[in-house]
C-alpha cells in the first residue's frame, strides 16, 4: 500500500477519540504506525514555523505498528504544530494545528488510500 500525496489538510480526517489535560510546555506524545507501510521521515515544527527542521528519526525508520515517542525541552512554550510524515517512495501527508498540550498519543491509519490520524 503506498501513501496517496495530499496537498491540502482539508483532504485529512482526523478523528478524536479523546483529550487529555496538559501544561503549557508538555508537548510530548508517541507516535504509533499503522498505516501497513515504513515511515521514512517525521517532522514535528511548531505550526508558525516555515520550514520544517530536520527529520527527528535520524537514520532511523518508523515501520509499521512501529512507535515513537517524541520529546520536547520542557521550556517549549508553542502549543500549535503541526506533523509530517513521508514513506519510503516520498508520499507526504502532513496534519496541521495538532494542539500537542491535550495529546498524548497520534496513532496514523491508512485505509482505503485515505489517511487518518487516532488521538489521545
Amino acid at each position: 500500500m503506498k501513501f496517496k500525496y495530499v496537498g491540502a489538510i482539508a483532504a485529512m480526517s482526523f478523528v478524536l477519540l479523546a483529550s487529555k489535560a496538559a501544561f503549557a510546555g508538555d508537548q510530548d506524545f508517541t507516535l504509533t504506525n499503522k498505516t501497513g507501510v515504513v515511515l521514512t521521515k517525521v517532522f514535528v515544527s511548531p505550526h508558525d514555523a516555515k520550514e520544517w527542521g530536520q527529520d527527528i528519526m535520524g537514520s532511523d525508520v518508523l515501520a509499521d505498528d512501529g512507535a515513537v515517542e517524541i520529546k520536547f525541552h520542557r521550556d517549549e512554550q508553542a502549543e500549535d504544530w503541526d506533523l509530517k510524515v513521508v514513506d519510503k517512495d516520498g508520499h507526504e501527508i502532513v496534519w496541521e494545528n495538532l494542539k500537542l498540550t491535550a495529546i498524548s498519543k497520534i496513532k496514523l491509519h491508512l485505509e482505503d488510500g485515505k489517511a487518518t490520524a487516532e488521538l489521545e
